[in-house]
């Protein structure tokens, strides 16, 4: 059972929800493409991270690039980080602060880029 819930953003409005949220604390931004295997393990180490003393005061969010591709590039387009997938992004105060692709995704990263 996870230590911290996440919610998967499946529209525009759900992004902007966010990215106001970032506003008042740090929101945890995963891109996951549900076809990839290298996402597969991403998804793995950051399910990982949540379960094991995650940080409770930042906000964790999914969206599916490929189901929800308009959300995706609009994350890409108001963060101006160019899209990849799989992609941890921190956002704070509607600016991205670290971010992270593939298999530099593990546990201690994302660990370290929310200490």
């Amino acid at each position: 059972m996870p230590l911290a819930e996440w919610k998967e953003m499946k529209t525009l409005a759900d992004w902007e929800d966010v990215l106001s949220q970032s506003e008042s604390q740090p929101v945890f931004v995963f891109k996951h493409s549900t076809t990839c295997p290298i996402s597969a393990n991403a998804w793995k180490e950051f399910t990982a991270y949540l379960e094991s003393e995650p940080r409770e005061d930042v906000s964790y969010v999914m969206v599916k690039v490929i189901e929800s591709r308009d959300v995706s590039n609009k994350i890409a387009n108001d963060l101006g980080v160019k899209h990849e997938s799989p992609q941890a992004i921190v956002v704070k105060d509607r600016k991205e602060t670290w971010n992270r692709s593939h298999w530099d995704i593990t546990q201690q990263s994302i660990r370290e880029a929310l200490s």
